[in-house]
């Protein structure tokens, strides 16, 4: 068999990507979005709350929401998941409960363009950084023109709020149980990349909130990255996982990724 690879992949942009869980009436819930059907990367997918890094996540005054003196490595990508899971679905990873009227005030800052640190910090919100665990590393295979390196946080979701919609990357939002996502998408009613279905195939078999932040990465910091990779095989292509990453199968047929 051989390996597929390229001379000169494109170099994936830092992103992060929060996935809310809770006990809900399926078991363990997950907080899903579905994108805009217009966009340029997965249009119309069943994605996590997420996307790239921007400038102000890397700002040094976030490390005044970490509770000691020492911030981890991946601090500026706890900034960017909790600021994007409020920017498409409304939902802040606080460290005390949010009143109503100031996380509609939040809200109302972020769509009328106002900068992410000056928005919580008016609305009295702090974000609960450390309460983020890493649950994987996924790096987009090399053969698209756009990739990005991406840390998966996880963290148990704010009590008393609901999801709310930014209309433009994201259209809808609903708590599910890994294994209905993944019927759904099994019948044809869901759209799911490969990291988001591999991501709902590990979470599949627990049974609450603790079980999945069992399955997270100890410490923190930067876990090895997982780069699928396409490798001909007797059978055919298959999207190939590194041994060890955690995630299973290590080999889907080609013809069963949806890559973006």
């Amino acid at each position: 068999m051989s390996e597929t690879t390229l001379r000169s992949a494109v170099p994936p942009h830092p992103a992060a990507t929060l996935i809310l869980v809770r006990d809900g009436v399926e078991g363990l819930e997950l907080l899903v979005m579905e994108r805009h059907a217009g966009l340029r990367f997965a249009p119309g997918a069943t994605v996590f709350p997420g996307g790239r890094l921007e400038a102000a996540d890397h700002d040094p005054l976030w490390s005044v929401h970490w509770p000691d003196d020492r911030p981890p490595a991946d601090l500026a990508h706890r900034v960017a998941a909790v600021r994007e899971c409020v920017e498409e679905c409304g939902l802040v990873l606080s460290r005390d409960p949010l009143a109503p009227a100031a996380l509609d005030e939040l809200r109302r800052a972020l769509a009328a363009g106002e900068g992410f640190a000056t928005a919580m910090a008016r609305s009295g919100a702090m974000p609960a950084l450390d309460r983020m665990a890493v649950l994987a590393r996924w790096v987009t295979p090399e053969m698209l023109p756009r990739r990005f390196d991406t840390l998966f946080f996880l963290a148990a979701a704010p009590e008393g709020q609901q999801p709310l919609c930014d209309g433009g990357e994201a259209v809808g939002a609903l708590w599910a149980s890994p294994r209905r996502l993944l019927a759904e998408e099994e019948a044809g009613h869901r759209r799911l990349v490969f990291a988001t279905r591999m991501t709902l195939l590990r979470l599949a078999g627990c049974a609450d909130t603790a079980a999945a932040l069992a399955c997270t990465v100890p410490g923190q910091g930067f876990p090895p990255p997982i780069l699928p990779r396409l490798v001909e095989t007797p059978a055919g292509p298959v999207f190939r996982l590194p041994p060890g990453c955690g995630f299973s199968p290590l080999e889907t047929p080609a013809g069963h990724v949806r890559l973006g």
